[in-house]
């Protein structure tokens, strides 16, 4: 199992091509089974490393951390695979990391991708989520919740619900307890006063109907750097890459082979 330690953990990631590296980065308390059609559709162009998040997937289960620990992990990862500079993509979460990881390192990102993304944030956008609609929450149970919340985040919650049912059958569902270190872990972080550091190109991705991150969110970020491209997906929510899979991959691939 290929894994290597930092920072009292222990990080999985899995490799897969060959070519100029490409590294991914999932979505909060999930794991790289979730980045399976991103891996399939890139593998052929790129030598891509996939990592478990700290906290999540099969990396160490802290009970604590930050996202300045995710950052440093993704650096951490590099350096353990002798790689000086690398392209990254980064989903929601993984956006928030790849985005440290850019303003710390400028120079070891070759190009970057931003997947509905956030510059700045309190709180988890999916704890500000469910503030915003505690009224609407009371009396149901914790997945009760989430599926009523469902019709806020993604334009087609039917095919979405089924690629995150595929993901439960081989990814690592966290407990309640690893949930609340993983969402503790994005209190008050915020970029925007470094994101004019960022020297790679940049596509940004966000999804028309996405409550979690809205298109305005995404907009802010790439307006703060200085090569970027902002690309909204008319018939997506929080994951265009489930709800215009054809799309996402022409746009990506497109923008990461030119």
């Amino acid at each position: 199992m290929p894994t290597f330690a930092f920072n009292n953990a222990t990080l999985y990631f899995e490799e897969e091509g060959q070519g100029s590296p490409l590294i991914l980065l999932h979505g909060l308390t999930q794991d790289i089974e979730t980045l399976v059609y991103e891996r399939e559709f890139l593998k052929p162009y790129f030598r891509v490393i996939s990592l478990d998040a700290r906290g999540h997937g099969k990396s160490s289960k802290l009970s604590s951390y930050t996202l300045q620990d995710h950052v440093q992990d993704v650096i951490a990862l590099m350096d353990h695979l002798g790689i000086e500079k690398a392209s990254v993509m980064g989903n929601s979460l993984g956006s928030y990391i790849a985005q440290g990881v850019t303003v710390a390192v400028p120079h070891r990102v070759e190009k970057l991708v931003l997947v509905v993304p956030k510059a700045h944030g309190k709180t988890s956008s999916m704890q500000e989520m469910f503030h915003r609609y505690a009224e609407e929450l009371v009396g149901m149970d914790s997945q009760q919740q989430l599926t009523h919340l469902t019709k806020y985040m993604f334009y087609d919650p039917i095919a979405v619900g089924k690629a995150l049912k595929q993901w439960e059958e081989k990814g690592t569902v966290l407990s309640p307890e690893q949930q609340v270190a993983a969402n503790k872990a994005l209190e008050g972080f915020d970029y925007r006063p470094e994101l004019h550091k960022v020297e790679a190109k940049t596509l940004v991705i966000s999804g028309q109907h996405d409550g979690l991150n809205p298109p305005e969110r995404g907009k802010e970020v790439a307006s703060f750097i200085p090569n970027a491209t902002f690309v909204l997906f008319e018939k997506s929510g929080h994951a265009p890459v489930i709800e215009e899979k054809d799309r996402f991959k022409q746009v990506v691939t497109d923008f990461l082979t030119k």
